[in-house]
């Protein structure tokens, strides 16, 4: 089968797809976290929700914004918190913000806002509005101003009455259908209106929330490789919000109502690894929406009542066995800080087929300096390829098992790398299958070889190779490709087949000579073999192949029109060569001087016969507008015969005319002028 791709490209391609899936590997919160989340929050927002979400962004991470905006965020909230009209929402916004940036807010404006957040609370039924006047109140809590919520059970009730059977919760009464975002802020709801009480709530309603905790996470999702994330039951243009929203409110929802009661909640450790698996698995952020609900959920799995989740990741999961490099483990928690004295054993290898390749757990040594457990893979005995690696962590102290989750098993795919050996290249031409060959090459393909070779169209080509790995096993890689390009430019792409440890590929022209639309001539033959997991991958020129075809019948198809580079005309162009002829013979000095000195003898009579006329000025005007024109009609006539000049010695017939007919036209105007005013001076003279 022929393919008409660029084999390089071909292989740029499969090593892609090969590499891909490593590239989103779990790792902790880095710096390219910050220089995005600066990206995404660069202009300052206009509206509080926005705002408020840069700020705290920016806060758990650590980035310092520009005092300016920091200043129109106050004045923002400021407004918004003065303003006798702004919702129980802008309120919440407002006070975050505030709070976030220590921003000034006089003790009065708080007071206020305080009166009207409970008024809010005392008269709704809507989720959203418990949950933005309770936010709204333990922030001012937390910013130091005194803040008591006196009916905090009555409130715990009627915010719990929203709740469903299954861990959801309805937006307000007359919602129908539940929901898995509103179970994460009605929880974060609750979580503040037990901060807020100045009495004990009552347990049993503790209790019968931590019961409906355990039913939402009955409802998590989960993926193969133990990532786990909340989604909505239903998918509706004004409730669904996203697997990655819907998550986050989760985890505020959950580790904020575990942060206020006693006790731990009944959610597995595995669960919780699962959700920070996810959130670091969204890698970097597209929107500021997403960034920040990466990051604020991240900040609160990494320092929550539940499970504090130690995420393993390998700081390169490709290893060389060229370099001979170390298989180096991390485990850290999700902004990356030290995790508490544990094990780290790999306890299996699995083949890129899922077939176990060993099962012997060692136990990885720990470098302190670095932070990193590693191995050396020599011992494991594995080969070019990629790999599933188990791994099993263990911490050292048991007291620790309450506080951390480790997940038991943890697994991480990499790419094993090394020298592929070429061994027995030959190319040659035979006249059948038997091979009676009459010309056979030796080639070295991983050196530059040239071969040059010839075949009519009765005649094959044939190449063919072995491949192994550095442990001498048969290696197959993503793609071999061999390429003949006709001097026309016109390309042959052949896939070469490969059993056991050879490829081999055989070119029957005969067969061929329509697809190589019957043109003989000169074909570059190149060779491209190619893999994520090969070191010496190859895009080699194997010389040239002298094709002599017969001629096209007259149906016979076409080649494919090459394409036009589009920057090739501005590229140097090839030098014109030309050959001016022979000058003609011109005349002697003499006679060209003698014949220049003929055309001035017109010139010379014409100033003779001013002579004879006897020219004078006594008709010249004497008054200064007559006087003008006259001069510059003497001028004019002075610039024709300069022009004729110039005629003569330099300027062609057409520049001569255009000037020409300019000063006709001033002549015409100028003289009129003059002879009209000699015209009544003589009728003056005459009558007197």
């Amino acid at each position: 089968m022929a393919w008409r791709l660029p084999p390089l490209a071909v292989l740029l391609l499969l090593v892609a797809a090969a590499v891909a899936p490593l590239s989103s590997a779990v790792r902790p919160v880095s710096e390219a976290h910050r220089s995005v989340a600066a990206e995404l929050f660069a202009a300052s927002p206009d509206d509080l929700e926005t705002t408020y979400e840069a700020v705290r962004t920016f806060k758990i991470l650590g980035v310092q914004r520009d005092k300016g905006l920091d200043g129109k965020a106050c004045k923002l909230a400021a407004d918004r918190l003065s303003s006798s009209s702004s919702p129980a929402k802008d309120l919440f916004h407002a006070v975050q913000i505030a709070g976030v940036l220590a921003c000034s807010v006089d003790a009065g404006v708080y007071d206020d806002v305080a009166s009207r957040l409970k008024a809010v609370i005392k008269d709704t039924n809507s989720l959203l509005e418990f949950y933005y006047s309770v936010g709204g109140l333990l922030s001012l809590k937390e910013q130091g101003h005194s803040v008591v919520l006196s009916d905090a059970d009555s409130t715990f009730h009627a915010i719990k009455a929203l709740s469903q059977s299954d861990g959801r919760w309805r937006y307000d009464t007359n919602s129908a259908e539940s929901s898995t975002f509103a179970a994460g802020i009605a929880l974060e709801a609750l979580a503040g209106v037990v901060s807020l009480s100045d009495a004990e709530v009552d347990p049993s309603m503790i209790g019968v929330v931590k019961n409906d905790i355990v039913k939402l996470f009955g409802t998590i999702k989960s993926y193969d490789d133990g990532t786990f994330y909340f989604d909505e039951k239903y998918v509706d243009g004004s409730e669904y919000k996203g697997p990655i929203t819907t998550s986050a409110s989760v985890v505020r929802g959950v580790t904020s109502f575990a942060n206020v009661v006693s006790g731990k909640l009944n959610v597995p450790g595995e669960k919780i690894l699962g959700l920070a698996k996810f959130f670091l698995g969204i890698g970097l952020p597209g929107s500021g929406k997403d960034c920040f609900n990466q990051i604020e959920s991240l900040s609160l799995l990494e320092s929550n009542r539940i499970f504090v989740p130690l995420i393993l990741s390998l700081p390169s999961k490709v290893l060389s066995l060229t370099s001979k490099d170390q298989l180096k483990v991390e485990v850290t928690t999700v902004f990356g800080s030290a995790a508490p004295p544990l094990r780290v054993n790999l306890v299996q290898v699995l083949g890129s087929d899922s077939k176990v390749i060993t099962t012997d757990s060692k136990e990885l040594q720990f470098d302190l300096d670095n932070n990193v457990h590693y191995l050396d893979i020599t011992p494991l005995k594995i080969d070019v390829g990629k790999y599933s690696l188990v791994f099993e962590i263990t911490l050292q102290d048991s007291e620790h098992e309450t506080v951390y989750t480790t997940g038991g098993r943890n697994t991480e795919s990499v790419v094993v790398t090394g020298l592929i050996k070429v061994d027995k290249a030959e190319i040659g031409i035979s006249e059948n299958d038997a091979g009676s060959a009459e010309s056979v090459e030796k080639l070295d393909l991983l050196k530059d070889t040239k071969v040059s070779l010839s075949a009519n169209h009765l005649q094959k080509l044939r190449l063919s190779f072995q491949l192994s790995t550095p442990l001498g096993r048969t290696f197959k890689p993503h793609q071999v490709f061999l390429k003949l390009k006709h001097e026309s430019k016109v390309e042959h792409l052949f896939v070469v087949p490969g059993s056991a440890r050879q490829f081999k590929i055989v070119l029957d022209f005969l067969g061929l000579v329509e697809k190589f639309y019957y043109l003989s001539g000169t074909y570059d033959l190149e060779l491209s073999v190619g893999d994520a997991s090969m070191e010496n991958s190859f895009l080699r020129a194997l010389g040239q192949l002298e094709l002599d075809l017969p001629e096209a019948p007259e149906k016979a198809p076409r080649p494919p029109a090459q394409a036009v580079d589009p920057l090739a005309k501005f590229r140097p162009q090839k030098e014109i060569e030309h050959i001016f002829r022979v000058p003609e013979k011109r005349p002697p000095q003499e006679v060209s001087l003698a014949f220049t000195g003929l055309t001035l003898l017109p010139f010379i009579g014409f100033l003779i016969g001013l002579m004879r006329l006897g020219v004078n000025l006594k008709n010249f005007p004497s008054l200064p507008g007559p006087a003008a024109f006259a001069s510059l009609f003497h001028a004019g006539i002075g610039a024709v015969l300069l022009l004729y000049v110039l005629f003569w010695v330099k300027l062609d017939l057409f520049t001569t005319l255009k000037f020409l007919s300019f000063l006709s036209v001033f002549l015409v105007f100028v003289g009129h002028r003059t002879l009209s005013h000699l015209s009544n001076t003589a009728a003056k003279q005459k009558t007197a």
